[in-house]
């Protein structure tokens, strides 16, 4: 999908269809906007200025959408206008089949998008904004869609080049469809786009507004092919499978790439790891994946590390889950598909960046050779563990991957995982709840997320609860007896396996939507993705 930048009004684009944002909202008596994302019966779309005139070119169809409660405003809400000429309208008579008429070349249809609150608007509004505008257009024959960003650009703080960036990514998010992964024909699926016009106002800087397009184009890029990684079946995706994509990424950039194999893993004391990808007939891979030198500080001076859980299927292993946990297991290796998707998108965005990127790959499965609730097995920094639940696998095997990330020089690492239930019982399908061991760290990728317009929600590393994980047997237990706080135990556990300043990120509710939203398909979102890119690229030398 090209990008291109033109500068002038709406209604002089020329696509299949033209996307026009539209806020909801009502005035109050000083001429201010109020009002909750159109939703308040005396709340209407917001028709003046710019888009007044649009109105006064289609003929007054604008209010009469409104006026007929066809279009409010509201966040998502999607109408298509009914295109051709309007009779009686400017410029009505010139034989022009544009669908706003008096426009000269204009669009062939209008798309109708709601913004929600003008005094609410978030970089994830614009993302989903522009997201659920190309899948409104599943099967339709479009090749071109325009997107008006003069209305969102003047509610960001970054203005028109963060309108620009976010509306490209969104439009690159909205192309996804996991429907075409095992199936040639969908009628159904987002328009292939051959160009994307981003119309923006005078005055405007075409030349960093199309760097600005091009950066989110390839970070929604890293976002869909990790949520086409995470979305591919067990029987398609083995750990073997993962380090391929992983080999195939690091050739791409030039990257170094080390697998390690479960007998180099053994012998390197990963007993954690091992003890959770021993049961499958699919051997584990410890994939690990390097920008630049080993050590090597970035402009920030870090070493950042990022650790992505990578089990390509979880039954729960001898803890067997019931078959109706299992439907959505394929998803378990979000973190590791997360992850890998980061250091491929900073490489082409920020060539040398230094960064290094660790994703345990295992299948929990349970055979003659998995492990048995109560066995006890040696980390990787030699602590003893007592596994009473092999259910909680993803803990082990990413506190053997943060300690081998420390050995391999990080500084600051981050880890993302589908790791417990109790996140998404706690915060849901759409905040993403973080723990962290450094104020600052934690400061950096909340300013990430917020740039990314990804959503985080803190949660305390709570002491009195590390007395749950204490073991009669061993140094301490995977997974305590008590079912309250079990996103903080895990969090715990993790704790007990770095040194450096670190961040856990527990995506188990966000990784993956359980239902169609307008804005995304029912299974992988891309969660933290954008925000681990704009973390690394933080400290990018050529930033």
């Amino acid at each position: 999908m090209q990008v291109r930048i033109v500068v002038g009004q709406p209604w002089e684009a020329r696509a299949d269809v033209l996307v026009v944002p539209v806020f909801g909202g009502r005035r109050d008596a000083s001429g201010a906007t109020t009002g909750e994302d159109g939703e308040d019966a005396s709340a209407g779309p917001l028709i003046d200025g710019v888009l007044g005139e649009l109105d006064r070119r289609l003929g007054g169809e604008l209010r009469a959408l409104a006026a007929f409660g066809e279009l409010t405003g509201k966040r998502n809400a999607l109408t298509m206008t009914a295109g051709g000429g309007v009779a009686g309208g400017p410029g009505a008579s010139d034989g022009s089949d544009s669908a706003i008429t008096g426009a000269g070349e204009g669009a062939g249809r209008i798309l109708l998008a709601g913004a929600g609150d003008p005094q609410k608007l978030t970089a994830e509004a614009v993302l989903h904004l522009a997201a659920a505008a190309r899948r409104k257009l599943g099967g339709r024959t479009v090749r071109t869609v325009a997107i008006w960003l003069e209305p969102l650009a003047a509610r960001l703080p970054g203005g028109l080049a963060a309108a620009a960036e976010l509306a490209t990514r969104g439009t690159v998010l909205g192309g996804f469809d996991p429907a075409t992964i095992y199936r040639e024909h969908v009628k159904s699926a987002p328009p292939v786009l051959d160009e994307l016009v981003l119309v923006v106002p005078a005055g405007a800087d075409p030349a960093a507004l199309a760097r600005a397009a091009d950066r989110g184009r390839i970070i929604g890029e890293g976002s869909n092919w990790a949520r086409r990684l995470s979305d591919r079946t067990a029987n398609d995706v083995t750990p073997e499978v993962l380090a391929d994509e992983a080999a195939t990424i690091a050739a791409r950039h030039g990257l170094w790439i080390d697998v390690i194999s479960p007998e180099r893993a053994t012998q390197l004391g990963m007993g954690m790891f091992m003890a959770i990808g021993k049961g499958s007939v699919n051997p584990p891979r410890m994939i690990v994946v390097r920008s630049g030198a080993e050590g090597q500080r970035d402009a920030l001076g870090r070493h950042l590390a990022l650790v992505g859980k990578g089990v390509c299927f979880d039954t729960g292993g001898l803890s067997l889950k019931p078959s109706s946990g299992m439907l959505t297991m394929k998803h378990d290796k979000t973190g590791a598909c997360t992850v890998l998707a980061a250091i491929d998108t900073v490489s082409r965005l920020a060539p040398g960046t230094p960064l290094l990127v660790v994703a345990p790959a295992v299948e929990n499965m349970p055979g003659p050779y998995s492990t048995r609730p109560s066995d006890v097995v040696t980390a990787l920094n030699g602590k003893r563990v007592e596994i009473t639940n092999t259910d909680a696998e993803g803990r082990l095997i990413l506190g053997d991957a943060l300690v081998y990330a420390e050995r391999l020089g990080a500084t600051h690492l981050v880890d993302v995982a589908t790791l417990t239930g109790a996140a998404h019982r706690a915060l849901g399908s759409f905040d993403t709840p973080t723990f962290g061991t450094d104020d600052d760290f934690n400061a950096a990728l909340a300013a990430a997320g917020r740039a990314a317009g990804e959503r985080f929600w803190p949660l305390p590393l709570v002491e009195e609860l590390r007395a749950d994980l204490n073991s009669p047997y061993a140094d301490l237990l995977n997974s305590p007896s008590q079912p309250e706080g079990g996103a903080i135990h895990a969090a715990l556990f993790l704790r007990e396996f770095v040194t450096r300043p670190w961040a856990h990120l527990d995506i188990a509710g966000t990784a993956y939507l359980r239902s169609a939203a307008a804005w995304g398909p029912k299974g992988a979102t891309g969660v933290t993705h954008a925000t681990l890119v704009e973390l690394a690229l933080a400290g990018a030398a050529s930033r």
